[in-house]
Parts: structure tokens; C-alpha cells; sequence
């Protein structure tokens, strides 16, 4: 995959007491992660395979340290820290890039994946490789596409089995601008929140619900807060590992390979390991007490009618040669 990473003025008070409030590293021998997914996450664990397998391909010459679980703020806090060059990378959803690169928004098309080996093939592909430009020329590098997953609807209002149950639900997205105009295109009322607020949130009632894949939503314990959980699956999600583009290509050739080696065996990974936790995670939902209602399919098919409106303004918005591109490679 290609490279890439913007620089913006950006330091934290947390960073700057960790010591990482320099534009630069405080050594080139130790690359430096943040997250906001909690340490028991497949992705966080996929991380600490990238942080071995660099060590070892480097004789621990070139090591990776990790912060996951918000330590270093929230995502949109991370992206920043990487644009800032405080950090060398993060390991996020998508959507917190996709005001910075609206064409990764073209993979947030509404009901249009049918499963997780055609969404791979898509990342993996021509597609994936367009973006990784884009996101290049916004100053970053793509390291690797890992499972994010399906993502499913929980309220604490009533169960989801027809569009109309959605009208009006105060429902917690990602800041991404076609998962927002989606929800309201089936007559959701979306509000725009990082993860880290969630919680509180859902908790103090200013939420009806929020929309999570199974992991997320058993890893943040928002079955907590929640007691019905859908399986919509309106979008797939993915997780992008960017670093700075800079620092990225400031490494030699042989550290330069080092890195994605050591990422591509921890995507592997992790791939593998969400498609086996995804379902388990569902069940665990269910025993700790939610209640579970799965979408008919002519609910579904009213969904992907009702939200067709967003795909024309898409378009017009990053460009009808790309979202049409994944649209024919997802045979949709």
C-alpha cells in the first residue's frame, strides 16, 4: 500500500506530559501509536503482533510503542497527534479521516456490502490503492486495512423491526458525513459524537442509541446502557493504520520494510480473528441481557430504498467515478 501524512500544529497537555509534544520523535528507534480501541480489542491485540514482529525483523533496532484505550485522547485527538508529527501513527476508524480525505467516504455506502471477503477485496484492490494516494497527498501513510466490521443499531426506545421504528431515535454515529445523512434518510435524528462520550451519554439519556459493530459495543460495555440491539449491518467499517507520512518515509528502505511486514502479519491476524470474535461477540451481548431482534429482509430492502438519495449525493460530493468503482467491484 502506498504512504502518506498532512502535518497540523497540535499537542495535547497529556502529550506533552508523556513527553511527546515535540514535532518529533523523541528518537528515530521507537515509532510511536495511539488508539482508541480498549487493549482487549482485536485490533489493539493486532497491534502488539506489529510491535513483536517489528522488533524482531529490526534485532530491536526499530521498536513500536503502543498506547491503546484513549490513552492519548480520543480518535479525532489522535489524528491530529499524527498530522502534528507528536506521534508516529494510530490505528482508527475511517471515518475520522473522512473529513480530511472525502473520497474514503465512497466506502460508506449504505447497505451495499453483503460480506467481509468482498469488502477485503475492495480495500485490497484498485480501490484501496486510489485512496491510499489520497490519503498520501494528505500527508499520510496507509500501513493496513483492518476489520472494523459490520455495524448494528442498539436504543434503549423500543426494538428495531420496521423504518418506522427509527423515526425520530437520537442515534450516536461516527463524524462521517454519509453515515449522518443515511440515518436521516430513514428518518433518524444522528448526532455526530466521538466514542468517548458515548457512554455518558447513553447512560444520562441524552442518547436514544448509537451504532457499533458487535465488538464494540461488548468491548465499550454499552450493552451497559442499551437493552436492544439490532443487526442492521448498514454499513462496513474498517480500521485504517496511517502514520505520518514524513516521519514514514524519514525511515530507511530496510525499516521502511520492516514496518510493513511487521503490519501486514498483525492484519492478517486480526482479520482472521474479528470474522471468529463477530458473532461470539453477538452472543455475549445477548447473554448479559440485551434483546435481540434481527432486520427482515424487506425492512432491509425499505432501508436501502429509503437511502438511495445519499449514493446521488455522494457523487456529486467525492466524485461519480469512484463511488460507481465500488459499487461495480461490490456488484451492487
Amino acid at each position: 500500500m502506498t504512504t502518506t501524512t498532512r502535518t497540523v500544529r497540535y499537542t495535547t497537555p497529556l502529550l506533552l506530559a508523556l513527553g511527546l509534544g515535540a514535532p518529533l520523535m523523541a528518537g528515530a528507534d521507537t515509532l510511536r501509536f495511539g488508539g482508541n480501541f480498549t487493549d482487549d480489542h482485536s485490533s489493539s491485540r493486532a497491534m502488539e503482533i506489529f510491535q513483536e514482529q517489528l522488533a524482531e525483523r529490526t534485532d530491536g533496532d526499530l521498536t513500536a510503542q503502543l498506547f491503546p484505550n484513549m490513552q492519548l485522547g480520543g480518535a479525532g485527538e489522535n489524528v491530529d497527534q499524527v498530522n502534528s508529527g507528536a506521534i508516529m501513527g494510530t490505528w482508527i476508524g475511517i471515518s475520522y479521516l473522512s473529513r480530511t480525505v472525502p473520497e474514503l467516504e465512497a466506502l460508506s455506502l449504505p447497505f451495499a456490502f453483503d460480506s467481509r471477503e468482498d469488502a477485503f477485496a475492495l480495500i485490497d484492490g484498485e480501490v484501496g490503492e486510489l485512496l491510499d494516494e489520497k490519503l498520501a497527498e494528505a500527508g499520510f501513510t496507509a500501513l493496513g486495512y483492518m476489520e472494523l466490521g459490520f455495524r448494528h443499531v442498539t436504543n434503549n426506545a423500543h426494538p428495531i423491526e420496521t423504518i418506522e421504528d427509527f423515526q425520530d431515535l437520537k442515534i450516536r454515529l461516527q463524524p462521517n458525513q454519509t453515515h449522518l445523512d443515511t440515518f436521516r434518510a430513514i428518518g433518524a435524528n444522528p448526532v455526530s459524537m466521538d466514542i468517548n462520550e458515548v457512554y455518558g451519554a447513553l447512560q444520562q439519556g441524552v442518547l436514544d442509541g448509537q451504532e457499533n459493530p458487535y465488538s464494540i459495543i461488548s468491548t465499550k460495555r454499552l450493552d451497559e446502557v442499551q437493552k436492544y440491539l439490532s443487526d442492521t449491518g448498514h454499513f462496513y467499517d474498517y480500521i485504517v493504520v496511517v502514520a505520518n507520512r514524513d516521519k514514514f518515509e524519514g525511515l530507511s528502505e530496510d525499516e521502511q520494510q520492516a514496518v510493513n511486514e511487521a503490519m501486514a502479519e498483525a492484519v492478517a491476524w486480526q482479520r482472521e480473528t474479528a470474522a471468529e470474535e463477530d458473532t461470539a461477540a453477538r452472543e455475549t451481548l445477548i447473554e448479559r441481557g440485551m434483546q435481540f431482534t434481527p432486520i427482515s429482509d424487506e425492512t432491509r430492502s425499505e432501508l436501502r430504498d429509503a437511502s438511495q438519495g445519499v449514493v446521488d449525493d455522494l457523487r456529486d460530493k467525492v466524485g461519480a467515478e469512484i463511488v460507481d468503482q465500488v459499487l461495480e467491484e461490490l456488484g451492487a
